[in-house]
């Protein structure tokens, strides 16, 4: 199911997202605008437009938020499926998954979402970025025009020593899926010279698996 792998420590794999799944998350998103839940005081992004299409954790209380689900049936269970191919991949057998939260990123020039890590109901999980639209320029590289930086998203592993693969900045086209450890820190750079938008979805998902069971399974 996923089209490729980096292992920076802890494992990222790629999906990409078939086109139904794909047109269906953009059209819900852009037919629901008006009424999606603000998610700015939950996330880390210095972002405008953070919206939340899936919520279902177990922090839910009147000063928070409510559980939603807007996803239809397929893109739920397409969701669920690349969590568990995931898992399947890295060789975990004995777990429990539960879809946590599912919200969209509208970046325009100049915002950013700083390094930072995710979290559920468990400490424990994989997120997720979904690349569902780009601007057809990133704008003006200040230096270093030779190794393009603006709009970048950027994993960071947790391997160290000399020779160590530590970071990754993924060649992310439309209908790219990464998925990642929560903890595994990541951001993405602003852009300029446009008023084109970048917009991604984000996706966590809760792990409860047994340590002690799993070790050493191959």
């Amino acid at each position: 199911m996923h089209s490729g792998c980096v292992i920076l420590g802890q494992t990222i794999l790629r999906y990409k997202v078939p086109y139904n799944i794909f047109n269906a998350i953009n059209g819900i998103y852009e037919k629901n605008f008006n009424s999606l839940n603000k998610v700015n005081d939950f996330l880390a992004g210095k972002i405008e437009k953070e919206h939340s299409l899936y919520y279902d954790g177990n922090d839910v209380t009147e000063d928070k938020m409510r559980p939603h689900n807007l996803l239809p049936t397929n893109v739920f269970n397409y969701l669920l499926r690349a969590f568990q191919n995931y898992m399947k991949f890295i060789l975990v057998r004995n777990y429990k998954l539960h879809l946590d939260s599912v919200w969209v990123n509208e970046m325009k020039e100049n915002e950013y979402n700083p390094n930072h890590i995710h979290r559920g109901a468990s400490f424990i999980g994989l997120s997720s970025v979904m690349i569902l639209k780009l601007p057809s320029t990133f704008g003006k590289e200040y230096s270093n025009s030779d190794n393009p930086q603006n709009g970048k998203l950027q994993l960071l592993g947790s391997s160290s020593g000399q020779f160590a693969k530590v970071d990754y900045q993924p060649p992310t086209e439309l209908g790219d899926l990464y998925i990642f450890p929560y903890d595994m820190r990541h951001c993405v750079y602003p852009f300029n010279g446009t008023k084109e938008i970048r917009r991604t979805l984000a996706a966590n998902c809760d792990i409860w698996h047994d340590q002690i069971l799993d070790r050493g399974m191959v």
